[in-house]
């Protein structure tokens, strides 16, 4: 594609879409769907690929066989004793009974495949920005090779797997591992890697690729989801044994009967008592083969296989990638259930609840400075801030900042932010130890309850920030995770499941 060339210091690329959301829940019958399921069952019918399916093999093996007397009884001379609409409508039962089960197993096949495709194309549409002669060049991030150098400022998706070579940035991680607190990568070191599809969300780095195309983190995950299609579990595999020695022994049952009705009439006439030759009584090849249809168990061995792939694509609509039908059956006989709490329990980014104050500080006062400081983060945890300044008594004309107020954005160098007032005055949050340095280098002294404070915080799993006010320590925020709507009944449904939280 055509490189977009600009100087290097004047760039300012637009924000990257959001990290990898969700995935789309398709549809059943979406016409797109139905399409490639209708071409692929038509397909399946292939004999090397139906014979995978053994009850269905011999199904479709008695449709042919059906198909063919068909079209000996119309070039024959001699009358049927049987309509030939009669064995018309039977193959068509027979072809329509293997084609169903192909319909089956290819829709479900369609749908973990569309998923597939919602994450390529997510990984199309990343745009990156590489850095070549001192100039960047905007392309599509699936052409970049090991070795490239992209330019990724804040807000900005990383666009494949790399090191960083120079500066360092706060990434937000969540998108693949869930945790909602960001964290630094820097060059050098072992902390430089970073993964395509986390967000930068400070600063500016430049990358450099490592990945192969087609190696990457979401490339991976886009072949798990390919990859889950058909991996036979061994009760499945248990099962196929068992239909296929039902149908093995209904075949020794019914190939007999044609032989005996055709060249031993005289014989099972008297042996049976009748008067009436067996070949008129519905022994012909396409009644013996619905026969043995109806006998064998048709049903199940036409959607074993769609069941399996119908497990995996409802676990993959809830977003969990099941690797094979065995990680599906194996979930049934799970008792013991352990649940990692950020992004699964909770709604993935941390809340501001409270305010401990510092000293002669009061919890208004510290709601207050909080509220100043967060007035120019743009990140749920700085508009959480802001909206538990308000819930603890502070008007919202309070928060306004004033004219001729500079404002100090977050980064990973400083790991605070704030804002200068016009009278002077210095607001900071961030970091305990960031803060602690910063009210030292103004010549503040440090409370002996601030310690006692961040680790009571700390220690009851929350993530304490600290306020300070020119030289002053203000107090403490206390950052939580917030558990997702209806948490408690979700639970209650697990224990009513038998299984152990």
């Amino acid at each position: 594609m055509g490189a977009a060339v600009r100087p290097l210091p004047t760039i300012q690329p637009p924000e990257y879409p959001r990290p990898p959301r969700r995935l789309r829940v398709h549809r059943l019958f979406e016409p797109e769907l139905l399409s490639q399921a209708l071409r692929y069952s038509f397909v399946m019918l292939r004999p090397d690929i139906q014979w995978s399916n053994p009850v269905m093999f011999v199904v479709e093996i008695g449709a042919v066989l059906t198909f063919l007397f068909i079209i000996q009884a119309v070039i024959s001379t001699s009358a049927s004793q049987v309509p030939i609409s009669y064995f018309i409508a039977l193959d068509i039962w027979l072809f329509l009974t293997v084609w169903f089960a192909n319909f089956a197993t290819a829709l479900a096949e369609a749908r973990g495949k569309a998923q597939a495709e919602s994450l390529r194309r997510t990984r199309a549409e990343t745009p990156a920005y590489r850095l070549r002669g001192g100039r960047i060049e905007e392309m599509s991030s699936t052409e970049l090779r090991p070795g490239d150098e992209v330019v990724i400022t804040s807000g900005q998706l990383v666009p494949s797997d790399g090191e960083i070579i120079q500066g360092i940035a706060s990434v937000d991680e969540s998108a693949i591992t869930g945790e909602s607190a960001p964290v630094i990568r820097e060059a050098g070191g072992d902390r430089s890697g970073v993964t395509g599809g986390t967000r930068v969300i400070s600063d500016r780095i430049v990358v450099k690729i490592t990945a192969l195309p087609g190696r990457t983190f979401l490339d991976r995950m886009i072949t798990l989801v390919e990859g889950a299609s058909r991996q036979k579990t061994p009760n499945e595999v248990a099962l196929t044994l068992a239909l296929a020695g039902l149908s093995l022994a209904f075949l020794i049952v019914v190939i007999p009967l044609w032989p005996m009705a055709w060249n031993a009439e005289q014989y099972m006439m008297g042996y049976l008592g009748i008067s009436e030759p067996l070949k008129s009584l519905g022994t012909d090849v396409p009644t013996l083969v619905a026969l043995l249809v109806c006998l064998i168990p048709t049903t199940i061995g036409a959607l074993l296989a769609a069941i399996g792939i119908a497990g995996m694509d409802r676990a993959l609509q809830a977003n969990i990638i099941a690797k094979s039908g065995k990680a599906v059956e194996t979930a049934g006989d799970v008792d013991t259930v352990l649940l990692d709490k950020t992004g699964t329990i909770t709604v993935g980014n941390r809340h501001a609840t409270d305010f401990k104050p510092i000293g002669n500080y009061s919890k208004l006062r510290l709601a207050l400075l909080a509220g100043l400081a967060s007035t120019s983060d743009e990140t749920p945890e700085g508009k959480s801030i802001v909206g538990a300044a308000q819930a603890a008594g502070v008007a919202t004309r309070d928060l306004a900042a004033p004219f001729g107020t500079e404002f100090v954005a977050f980064s990973a160098q400083t790991r605070m932010s704030g804002v200068d007032l016009p009278d002077g005055r210095v607001i900071r949050k961030g970091a305990p130890d960031a803060l602690i340095k910063f009210v030292q280098e103004r010549g503040g002294t440090i409370p002996a309850s601030l310690q006692q404070a961040i680790e009571s915080i700390a220690s009851r799993g929350a993530t304490p920030l600290v306020v300070a006010e020119d030289e002053n320590i203000a107090g403490v925020i206390i950052l939580e995770d917030v558990l997702k709507p209806a948490m408690r009944e979700r639970f209650d449904r697990l224990r009513r499941m038998g299984l152990a939280l």
